[in-house]
């Protein structure tokens, strides 16, 4: 795919690093040879979508699984989640055969309020990802922004493994992640307005700058800036603030955040526009945000604040939902195929 050097895709480049999000290899591999895509984000329906696509080469991905699980497994109550856990890993492995940069791969959303369990998962993840010759450094181990997955998340940074904070869509949940010192966070600009458009019932749209997801984004952003913190702002998740034909509105409104991960529609789009890109977010110009909590939250302020914040707790638990109601389709794909090689 060539790419011209004054699309909206090789500007936006040039102020923030860019992340496909998708588990499409085909795809990944055409944006990655623009040289404008560096790393690449998957979610549990990705690798449900793959493992159930049919296509030969995830074919052979999930039975590699299952064959791994059958003979690696500590006991057969863990082959399933085993199998699951070497499928996002072996997804995830052709991947950062394509891009250069960070993978991220998540452990099993069922596991979002068991800290101790959700660390072992990451654990177990990243020593797959050595087996096949993937340094830690490159893997970004995805947990749900819970009270449980951020230590969960503090946990495996203090011993080297970086972790992507996802299903972020309050404030509170942003700064209590980088309080606790998770590497990266992603934070849902479309979804949030999606959020306040509903309670409001409002049908038509708003500007960029006034689109509740970009102001929440850009919070994260300048408080992290401001008050020294280190974690990275990686926005997914993308609306049309004003509505159908502006489908860009919100990434261009967050132009100069550290990274975005864009789904390759998106993308496309990019890369098609001539139009300016303008640097909206510059490290430079996040003075006097206040600060909040001074140290780390507690665990009854980050329950009560996020309680108080009606999109962060309806949405934070639509999410984990919506990514148990995939694993759950890939583990009754999975259980069978166990079956079919334990009685082979």
């Amino acid at each position: 795919m060539q790419v011209s050097e004054t699309s909206q895709l090789a500007r936006l480049a040039s102020m923030t690093t860019l992340s496909i999000d998708s588990g499409d290899l085909k795809v990944i591999r055409d944006y990655a040879a623009t040289g404008y895509i560096t790393d690449a984000t998957t979610n549990p329906l990705f690798v449900s979508q793959a493992g159930l696509s049919g296509d030969p080469v995830y074919a052979e991905m999930v039975d590699q699984a299952v064959r791994y699980a059958v003979s690696h497994a500590d006991s057969k109550a863990d082959v399933v989640s085993l199998a699951m856990d070497r499928l996002a890993v072996n997804l995830g492995k052709a991947i950062a055969d394509i891009v250069p940069g960070y993978i991220s791969t998540e452990v099993d959303p069922r596991l979002s309020f068991q800290r101790e369990a959700s660390v072992a998962r990451g654990k177990r993840i990243i020593a797959m990802y050595e087996e096949l010759g993937v340094p830690k450094e490159r893997v970004l181990i995805k947990l749900a922004a819970t009270w449980e997955g951020i230590l969960a998340a503090s946990d495996l940074e203090a011993e080297g493994i970086q972790c992507n904070l996802t299903l972020i869509f309050s404030v509170v949940q942003a700064i209590a992640c980088a309080q606790y010192g998770a590497h990266l966070i992603s934070p849902f600009p479309g979804r949030i307005l999606d959020w306040h458009k509903m309670k409001q019932g409002r049908t038509e749209g708003v500007a960029p700058e006034q689109d509740e997801g970009v102001v929440a984004c850009k919070e994260m952003y300048k408080y992290f800036k401001c008050h020294g913190h280190d974690t990275i702002c990686m926005p997914a998740s993308w609306r049309p603030s004003r509505g159908v034909g502006f489908e860009l509105d919100e990434i261009l409104a967050l132009a100069g955040t550290d990274r975005m991960t864009i789904p390759a529609p998106l993308l496309e789009k990019l890369a098609l526009s001539q139009e300016p890109v303008v640097r909206v977010l510059d490290p430079a110009q996040t003075q006097n945000v206040p600060l909040v909590a001074d140290g780390k939250m507690t665990e009854q302020e980050f329950r009560y604040r996020l309680n108080m914040d009606g999109c962060g707790t309806d949405k934070l638990a639509e999410g984990i939902r919506a990514f148990i109601a995939e694993t759950e389709k890939l583990e009754a794909a999975i259980t069978a195929k166990v079956k079919e090689v334990q009685l082979a």
